[in-house]
């Protein structure tokens, strides 16, 4: 696999929260190069740190809520640096009238300049209400990468969230090319409920993604699911056996 594979740790919400390095050890023994942070869990940095060391995982990247982006930014940097971690992710927004948008992408500009000037990338992580339409006839989400520029905000494309919308991945991969650092692989149901589906058990065209990622420019794909009708760590190791037997 040329592309390292991650799992966000979101998925493990429940665990972590339990145990979280045990939790870590787990992801490391199912094959995982690499996580995303959702929280440390209660721990430092220069902790979590230590524990990926001897692990042998890397930082993927981190979600950071919105508003400890704005309020808190030169923390959420230096723990990024602790870990090792590269990408910064806006990973979700309550607030969505027009004039929310207009003020989120001042907010991104401002927030990924300056990530962008201590050596970070800031990416921003879509469900699929930022495909709705804004007045001027634009997607949200297409807005918040025409008013900011690559310096100031790349893309972490949910796969998942963007078939919900019925929208094609690839060809999102395709529009951003080399702003696509990140991608959340996602499995959808066939049925009507659409629910949150193992890697290769689903309807989502994952082979495609794949093929387009290498061509843009991919650094990390990374595995969530945000629910699981089983545990999640027997979808996390479904999920990665199928990307162990299809890239092989």
């Amino acid at each position: 696999m040329n592309i390292p594979v991650a799992a966000q740790l979101y998925t493990l919400r429940n665990e972590t929260e339990k145990d979280f390095n045990g939790t870590l050890k787990k992801v490391a023994d199912i094959g995982f190069e690499g996580v995303e942070f959702a929280g440390f869990g209660g721990h430092s940095a220069s902790e979590v740190k230590e524990m990926l060391d001897e692990l042998n995982l890397k930082a993927a990247s981190s979600h950071v809520p919105l508003d400890e982006l704005k309020n808190n930014l030169d923390q959420v940097i230096e723990d990024q640096k602790t870990i090792g971690s590269s990408y910064v992710v806006c990973p979700y927004i309550e607030d969505r009238s027009e004039e929310d948008y207009q003020t989120l992408i001042e907010d991104l500009k401002t927030i990924g300049e300056k990530v962008n000037q201590e050596g970070l990338t800031l990416c921003y992580h879509n469900h699929d209400f930022e495909l709705e339409k804004l007045a001027d006839g634009r997607k949200a989400l297409t807005a918040l990468f025409e008013e900011t520029n690559e310096d100031q905000l790349q893309t972490e494309f949910d796969i998942y969230w963007l078939r919900k919308a019925g929208e094609n991945p690839t060809e999102w991969l395709e529009n951003y090319s080399g702003r696509t650092p990140l991608v959340h692989l996602k499995d959808m149901t066939v049925d009507e409920e659409k629910f949150f589906a193992e890697l290769g058990t689903g309807g989502v065209d994952i082979e495609a993604v794949w093929a387009k990622g290498e061509e843009v420019g991919v650094q990390w794909w990374i595995v969530e699911q945000d629910e699981s009708r089983l545990t999640p760590l027997e979808s996390l190791e479904i999920s990665m056996n199928y990307i162990r037997e299809k890239l092989k």
